[in-house]
C-alpha cells in the first residue's frame, strides 16, 4: 500500500480527549501512513548517506494519563533508538506537519555538536533556505522563521542549557493541499532531508 497523504481525520485525532481513544486513533490512522512514508524515506537516506538507516515510529509508551499532543516517525543510523543520535523526523500536531533534522536533549555529544555548529555558522546560513523554521524545543508547536532567528544565540543556548534542543526544517499547515497528495508530500520531505544533509554530516565530523 502506497502513502496517500494526510487527511483532516488524521489531524482531528488530536481533538480526542481520552488517552486510550487518541492512542487507538494514532495507531490506526497515522502509524500505517508513517510506515509507508518512512520506509521510502529511510531507503532514500540510506542511499544518500551510504550507510544503513533505520525507521522508528513513536510509540508514546510512557504515556499513562495525558494523551500525546503530536506523533512522529524518526530515521536514525541506529537500530535500537534515535533520541541519542542526530535524526530526521516527520510528524503531526493538530494544525501542521513538521519535517525536521533534529538534535534533541538526549544527545550525549550535544555540546560538541553545538560547538561545531557555532564554528560553522556561515555553512548553516548558506545551507538552510530562508523559508525553513527553527525550534529549540520539540515539545512546543511553535517555531521561529529561520531568516529571523538569532543563530548564534540559539546555538549558544543549545550548548549551554541541558534541555535545549536544535531542530531545523519545515512546517506545513494542515490545510495545505500538498498534504493530501502522497507523492507530492513525499517529494517535499525527501527534498527537505537532502537539503539538510550537510548539517547532518557536519554533526558527525
Amino acid at each position: 500500500m502506497m502513502f496517500t497523504g494526510f487527511t483532516k481525520q488524521d489531524f482531528s485525532t488530536f481533538q480526542l480527549n481520552e488517552l486510550d481513544e487518541r492512542m487507538t486513533a494514532i495507531q490506526e490512522r497515522i502509524q500505517p501512513k508513517f510506515k509507508q512514508l518512512g520506509d521510502e524515506l529511510t531507503d532514500d537516506l540510506s542511499v544518500l548517506l551510504g550507510q544503513e538507516m533505520f525507521l522508528h515510529i513513536a510509540r508514546h509508551a510512557r504515556r499513562k494519563v495525558n494523551p500525546p499532543n503530536d506523533t512522529w516517525l524518526a530515521i536514525a543510523n541506529n537500530k535500537r533508538g534515535y533520541k541519542q543520535h542526530p535524526h530526521f523526523q516527520v510528524g503531526l500536531f493538530d494544525d501542521h506537519v513538521f519535517i525536521w533534522l533534529a538534535f534533541i536533549y538526549e544527545l550525549p555529544r550535544k555540546q560538541a555538536i553545538a560547538k561545531t555548529f557555532l564554528e560553522n555558522q556561515k555553512l548553516l546560513k548558506e545551507t538552510v533556505p530562508s523559508d525553513y523554521v527553527l525550534s529549540l524545543d520539540h515539545l512546543k508547536k511553535d517555531a521561529e522563521p529561520w531568516e529571523e532567528a538569532d543563530l548564534k544565540q540559539s546555538l549558544q543556548r543549545f550548548h549551554d542549557v541541558k534541555k535545549a534542543e536544535f531542530l531545523i526544517g519545515r512546517h506545513i499547515p494542515s490545510d495545505d493541499p500538498i498534504l493530501k497528495d502522497g507523492d507530492a508530500f513525499y517529494a517535499v520531505a525527501k527534498e527537505t532531508f537532502e537539503t539538510l544533509l550537510p548539517l547532518y554530516k557536519l554533526a558527525y565530523q
